[in-house]
């Protein structure tokens, strides 16, 4: 991707761990987060980071044979990345007519796994089409919007006016404790702002923090006057 004085120049993304990048919060995507993870099966990119000069630069250098949208606050500039690096796009279905244009676009139903040991389910309620990507090795679950972060160190499901379905997204929550493997996640890595965490990039205890919400309690909660 050519350097052009159209980009700002943005700040690079920083190392969360060895194989774990997390990119600085995107205007594009309402101030989202988005990352990058290594495996030894290939390179991932989750949601979408700012186009900046910064950005262009390591991703020259980590160029993703993957990019996997959680949902539609996280899809940005998708298209214009994609034109310039090349790399296949995986969406959930109900979401995929969001991104005309953009080429190599692939879209599941309930399930995928673009490279070994990186799957991906739909777990909607944020968004119509939105996902979760759970990354064996690395023991994180990228959560895009189903959770964020409400305090240093512990992410939850936050209702606010542009939730579409809250008893969807409850739900979802409630079968990801079937689907993942007993004692997993370690971490869990949200798509939102993470100003919360207070400098903290990840959150610990994952499996802990998805078996105390009493989703039952949650059912009544009214929205919240806070973008996801």
């Amino acid at each position: 991707m050519p350097e052009t004085p159209s980009l700002e120049a943005g700040r690079p993304p920083k190392s969360v761990h060895p194989d774990l990048w997390l990119f600085a919060p995107s205007r594009e995507s309402a101030g989202g987060s988005s990352w990058l993870l290594q495996t030894e099966a290939g390179t991932v990119l989750i949601d979408t980071p700012a186009l900046t000069e910064a950005n262009a630069r390591f991703l020259r250098e980590h160029t993703p044979a993957w990019q996997l949208l959680t949902g539609r606050h996280g899809h940005g500039r998708c298209r214009r990345w994609q034109e310039q690096f090349g790399w296949r796009v995986l969406v959930q279905e109900q979401e995929a007519y969001l991104l005309p244009g953009v080429e190599r676009l692939e879209a599941f139903v309930e399930e995928a796994e673009p490279l070994a040991g990186v799957r991906l389910r739909w777990t909607p309620g944020t968004s119509p089409g939105a996902c979760v990507v759970w990354a064996e090795a690395a023991d994180v679950l990228f959560c895009g919007r189903l959770l964020v972060p409400v305090a240093p160190q512990t992410l939850a499901p936050l209702r606010t006016a542009l939730t579409f379905h809250w008893p969807r997204q409850l739900h979802s929550l409630a079968s990801l404790r079937g689907w993942l493997p007993h004692g997993a996640p370690q971490w869990l890595a949200s798509g939102a702002g993470l100003g919360a965490l207070r400098g903290e990039a990840l959150a610990p205890r994952g499996r802990e923090q998805l078996e105390g919400l009493d989703l039952d309690a949650l059912t009544t909660v009214a929205p919240v006057a806070r973008p996801d």
